[in-house]
């Protein structure tokens, strides 16, 4: 504990949090306030955890949307619980993680969902093309708090420190005012849960490693690679057994299933045969839902300005690509490419919804008067019109001058970088 509240860690973990940003707790307390109130209480904390007595408040509940439907529940801590957390996080890592399996990619230093992506590949190409695909029925909501502690206490032995990740897990959540307590599970949301999952399910890694398996994981998302549809089926069961013996954690039957790796997702990609090679392509949920994004932001009845839109599609798209460029499909950013402007194209048209608009619009942009007169007059509708004639008036070029980033050339400069 005197390793966690040490100036210097704490000023990395103050650092850390001010970074991540994020929502306040049950408190109302927001990042930017948090230096102003250590200043107030740090003293008192600091004694109070290196006394053991120092009692963590529940976490605030939200619920976010999930890609495939549902809701993910998150524990939101209050700030100071978040730097505690954080601080805890610093000393704890270099304990565990060195000990932690080579297959596992989760939130650990270095390591990142692409190296999961490429290792899976390699296991393909090596002839290991029939998956185990194992989903864990709400993981973080199911974690036994005996099991994980007696893990923790494997490596340490600081009783303040173990009994403060208990409290941590025991805080409860604000439900309607009422504060609920938590009985199992790691609230997704604070600092220390990631480290926390891949302590628990270190003994489903070795048990796999002790099976010869060709694995990797990625929190609770677990990939198995077998030489035969049989040997798949074989692991499922016994992997599914160990799960709920050992673990007391249930397999999500509706997500799990044993197939061949391209009918599959895995971290948002799959896989294809390109003569004889195996490649990365995104997944095809994956495609339908960047297109579902690009929607919103080119829906024709939000009156928001055309410099706005690029602005916010450019944005969130650097980011999606920045992840998503890891897939060896050039095309599939191309036809992206070219329904994203079809989309802005529409949008512009119905913006020019009066005649007299479009010829100014139109004789704007340098066409020959016949040519505006037909396209002023047209009588088609915004996405017919976006496809027709007007690809040619508003292309590339266009859209280029307007500020919008193209995916294609983004995802070629990414590319040649690695």
């Amino acid at each position: 504990m005197e390793k966690v509240v040490a100036r210097e860690n704490m000023r990395a973990a103050l650092k850390q949090v001010e970074e991540n940003k994020g929502a306040g707790g049950i408190d109302g307390v927001q990042v930017d306030e948090l230096r102003d109130l250590l200043r107030e209480v740090w003293p008192q904390v600091r004694e109070q955890l290196l006394q053991g007595t120092y009692q963590p408040k529940p976490v605030r509940r939200v619920e976010i949307p999930k890609p495939g439907g549902g809701t993910r529940l998150l524990g939101i801590p209050t700030v100071l619980d978040r730097l505690i957390q954080q601080a805890l996080l610093q000393v704890l890592t270099p304990i565990f993680d060195p000990t932690f399996s080579e297959a596992s990619y989760g939130f650990r230093p270095g390591r990142r969902a692409h190296d999961a992506v490429r290792v899976a590949r390699r296991y393909v190409e090596a002839g290991y093309d029939w998956v185990v695909d194992m989903d864990i029925e709400k993981f973080f909501d199911r974690v036994n708090h005996d099991i994980l502690m007696a893990r923790v206490a494997r490596k340490v032995k600081d009783k303040r420190v173990l009994k403060l990740i208990r409290r941590f897990l025991q805080a409860g959540v604000m439900l309607g005012g009422v504060v609920v307590r938590t009985e199992e599970g790691t609230p997704q949301g604070g600092p220390l849960s990631p480290l926390l999952a891949n302590i628990y399910l270190d003994d489903l890694d070795k048990e796999l490693e002790k099976r010869g398996h060709k694995f990797v994981r990625y929190a609770d998302d677990c990939n198995i690679y077998v030489r035969s549809r049989r040997a798949a089926e074989r692991v499922m069961q016994s992997i599914r057994d160990f799960l709920q013996k050992r673990l007391k954690l249930k397999v999500n039957e509706e997500k799990s299933s044993v197939d061949r790796p391209w009918k599959l997702k895995y971290l948002g990609f799959s896989m294809y045969k390109s003569k004889e090679r195996i490649l990365i392509r995104l997944a095809p949920q994956t495609t339908q839902r960047i297109k579902n994004k690009i929607r919103e932001f080119t829906s024709r009845s939000k009156p928001v300005s055309m410099a706005d839109r690029i602005r916010r599609i450019n944005a969130y798209l650097g980011g999606w690509l920045g992840y998503f460029a890891l897939a060896e499909t050039p095309s599939v950013f191309q036809n992206l490419d070219e329904w994203l402007r079809r989309r802005l194209r529409m949008c512009l048209w119905k913006q020019w919804k009066r005649v007299r608009t479009r010829y100014r619009e139109l004789r704007a942009l340098g066409l020959p008067e016949r040519v505006v007169h037909q396209l002023a007059n047209a009588r088609k509708g915004p996405w017919r019109m976006a496809h027709g004639p007007m690809n040619r008036v508003l292309g590339i070029t266009y859209w280029e001058a307007q500020g919008l980033m193209s995916l294609t050339a983004r995802y070629q400069s990414i590319r040649q970088a690695w």
